[in-house]
Formats: C-alpha cells, structure tokens, sequence
C-alpha cells in the first residue's frame, strides 16, 4: 500500500513539474515564478490549517520576516542568494519559534486573531521604529551576485530553482504527513484531549509543526525578494493575509497537492481574471461560496471523489 501511495505521489509531482513547465510557455517567467512561490507560502500555510487546524490571521508576517531577512543580509553582509535564501529561512523560523510558545497554547479566534495582531506590529515596526534598516514605505532594492551557473539575475534559472523547491517542499510534507508524526498531528486535530489522556506532549508537537511551517513561508519570502529584486511593507501587509487563506479553501485544506491547486487557481484569477473584470473580487467571493456549500473539501477533495 505504502508504495502504491509513493508511486502515486511520485507521478503528481511529475503532473506538477509538466504542468508549471507548459504553463511558462504561455506567460512570463516573472509572473510563473510569482506563481510557483506563491505555492509554496499556501504549502506552508496549510501545514499549519489544515493539517493542525489552526487557522491564522497573520502568516504574512513570517512571509515578510522571511523577504526581510533575505533583503536585509543581501543589504548588510552579502549579495549571495543563496545566503539570502538561508536566513530567509531562518528570519520565518526564528519569529516562529519565538511566538510559537504564546501562540500554540490558544485555539479558534484567539490563536487566529493573536496572530493577525503579531502581524499588525511586525507591519507597524518595518514602516516606522526599524525605517532607517528596512526604507520604511519605499522598501530596499537589492542585487544578488551570481557563481557561474548559479545565476538568479537569469529568469530561467531562477523559474527552475523555484520550482525544484517547490518539488522539494511538496515532497517533504508529503513524507511528513504520511510519517508517524503526521498522524498524530492528524489525531491531535481531532481531538487534542485524548492525545493528552495518552501521555503525549501536544505543545511540543504543535509547537515544531508551527516553526517548519513558518521556516517554509520565510523561504517562499526569501525567493520573493530574490525574485522582484527589492523587499518592502507590501511582503508583510496584513490585509494580504486572505489570498493565502482563499486558496487553502479552494484547493481543499489538509491536502498537499490541493495547496498546490488552490496557490495555482488563486493566482490565475487575480492576475487574469482581472484583466477583464474591474471587480474580480467579487467574482472570487462567489467562488468561495460556491465550494463552500458545494464543495467542502475544495477543487482537489472533489477530483479525489470522483
């Protein structure tokens, strides 16, 4: 069963590299990579909604430390992307690991709402207290060296890595979510006092699942900065927090691949279903309700279905 599941996995992961791969050939690779970055933020998103069940308000704020943990090092000690990409991920892991002991001890509105606020103060201190570090409203350009091959300024290098570290991400969670661990985060999702009344330690676990989630949403930060060239307030605005979450329900929460679909879908309807209607906004609105009464489980728990 284990290798049907593998097998399966395997050939998903294939659809998805044709797929983004076709998809380029059809638009810029700016905006395919805008794509492919945005997938992994939903993947590490939903590690936390839909795999742990707790729903945040504020996981921008960890995109941003991320995108300003990359800027800053590229800034201040070197233009080396791929250092930029480490302390991307370690700015998004750091903030976690702090707040994480506050945060995962709430549940519902309180952990979803303490987030949001967390996010509100990480917004206000980029803009004012910390605006002589990071340009305040105006942001911080940034140019990245290059090492031969390894050359990010190249679209089409840059579109490849993004989408071998989609790979990579999509694959790690998936062994997670198989894993041991997976399923007892599954049963503590469930019913967490029962997971206690068995001797286990549900902080630790919530807590570790809350860090590498935000370690991954402070590596699609990273490759964001790397991609635009330049880190500003935009990467950490609290008000962009819904995108991500739309498409965690559209996708279907709780299913690695229906990140991957919903990140995708949602992307694909701001940047070119608004080309032709002033208002999109409400036309994903109605996309929502519609998956809301109809489709539960999202676009992705409807294909498994049938």
């Amino acid at each position: 069963m284990l290798k049907k599941i593998e097998k399966h996995d395997a050939f998903l992961l294939a659809v998805i590299a044709v797929g983004f791969v076709v998809f380029g050939f059809s638009t810029t690779l700016t905006k395919i990579t805008d794509f492919i970055i945005f997938c992994i933020f939903v993947l590490g998103f939903d590690l936390l909604y839909g795999h742990m069940g707790r729903l945040s308000f504020g996981h921008m704020l960890y995109l941003g430390a991320g995108a300003y943990g990359a800027g800053l090092s590229a800034k201040f000690l070197s233009p080396d992307p791929l250092l930029a990409i480490f302390f991307g991920i370690l700015g998004g892991a750091l903030v976690g690991a702090l707040l994480g002991p506050i945060l995962v001890k709430t549940s519902g509105a309180c952990f979803a709402l303490l987030n949001l606020a967390f996010n509100q103060v990480g917004h206000f201190l980029v803009l004012v207290p910390l605006a002589g570090i990071t340009g305040g409203e105006d942001g911080i350009s940034l140019n990245f060296s290059s090492y031969g091959l390894i050359n990010f300024s190249n679209l089409k290098f840059l579109f490849f890595f993004s989408l071998a570290v989609l790979l990579l991400v999509t694959f790690l969670i998936l062994k997670f979510v198989h894993s041991s661990y997976g399923i007892f985060l599954k049963a503590t999702k469930e019913n967490e006092l029962r997971v206690q009344f068995l001797g286990y330690n549900t902080f630790r676990f919530k807590w570790l699942t809350f860090v590498f989630s935000t370690a991954i949403s402070g590596l699609a930060g990273a490759l964001t900065v790397i991609n635009y060239g330049y880190a500003n307030p935009s990467f950490i605005d609290p008000t962009r927090n819904v995108e991500v979450i739309f498409a965690a329900l559209i996708g279907g929460a709780g299913n690695v691949f229906g990140a991957v679909l919903g990140g995708t879908a949602f992307m694909s309807i701001s940047n070119y279903l608004a080309r032709y209607i002033i208002r999109w906004e409400m036309f994903l609105g109605l996309v929502l309700l519609i998956i809301a009464f109809r489709f539960r489980k999202g676009i992705w728990g409807y294909l498994r279905e049938i």
